[in-house]
Parts: structure tokens; sequence; C-alpha cells
């Protein structure tokens, strides 16, 4: 995997796991389900934040060719 792909999951886990510490809403009582939430969370949070940077690298680079 590129290091930029880890950069990003890196930073999307970390987003997570200060959302999930702030959330104040009841916790579910099954541990997989957390887990569930969790790594479903990080998902989603990895693709929109590599999906907005990689979608500007490549708007970046198309304007420089102009």
């Amino acid at each position: 995997m590129r290091k930029k792909y880890l950069n990003l999951l890196a930073v999307s886990v970390i987003l997570t796991l200060i959302a999930f510490l702030m959330d104040g809403d009841v916790k579910e009582p099954s541990m997989v389900m957390r887990f569930v939430e969790f790594f479903a969370m990080s998902a989603i949070v990895f693709v929109l934040i590599s999906s907005t940077v990689l979608l500007t690298h490549f708007a970046i680079k198309k304007f420089q060719r102009i």
C-alpha cells in the first residue's frame, strides 16, 4: 500500500476514534457491534477523505497543463 493511502487511513481512524470518544449516545451492549460500527465508520471517513484528496490532486494537475 502506498504511503499516501496509509496516511489517509491513519487520519480517518484518528477522526473516527475522536468521534466515538466524544459521542454521547448510549453504547450498544454487544462488543462485536461496536467494532463493526467503528470499522464501518472508519471506512466511510476514509472513502470521503481519499476521494476529496485525490479529486483535488487530479484537478490541480489538469489545471497546471492548461
